[in-house]
């Protein structure tokens, strides 16, 4: 039951982000835009630093990155009352879900990591690219306008 309800809730999350909405970034206060953009460019590098050690088979970097990952979310960040408060208010339930998806997905990455399951790696990095493909689009339009455009042929 519990397993139904995660993957019915996954695919709200994945159904609805398909859906454009107005940028949290400009209701973010200066503070937490700073957070977040920190937040991103860890991600990035990360991201990237994972392409290289999952195609390499390097388990041990793929478990530290994946677990820094899904350490950074940034409602576990050292934020203030008021933060946590402004950051709430600023941003739409489905944004929170989508992070919160997203970083539970690289703690399914660090444990494929652990374990030594490269093709469970491969699905779970995948299953985070989408994710963070799917919040750019709905959240982040204004910066990434590519996203939005949605290609017409089937695949």
């Amino acid at each position: 039951m519990k397993q139904k309800l995660v993957v019915m809730i996954t695919a709200l999350i994945l159904f609805t982000s398909t859906i454009a909405a107005d940028p949290v970034g400009p209701n973010l206060t200066p503070r937490l835009k700073g957070l977040l953009a920190d937040e991103m460019q860890q991600v990035a590098a990360a991201t990237s630093d994972l392409t290289l050690a999952i195609t390499a088979g390097d388990h041990a970097t793929v478990h530290r990155l994946a677990s820094a990952v899904r350490d950074s979310f940034i409602l576990k960040q050292s934020l203030t009352e008021q933060d946590k408060k402004d950051l709430m208010s600023a941003v739409p339930p489905e944004f929170v879900a989508l992070d919160r998806h997203f970083h539970g997905l690289a703690g399914k990455l660090a444990n494929q990591a652990e374990k030594k399951d490269s093709e469970l790696q491969n699905f779970y990095f995948s299953r985070m690219l989408e994710t963070c493909t799917n919040c750019h689009a709905q959240f982040a339009a204004d910066r990434f306008p590519g996203l939005t455009e949605s290609g017409t042929e089937e695949h």
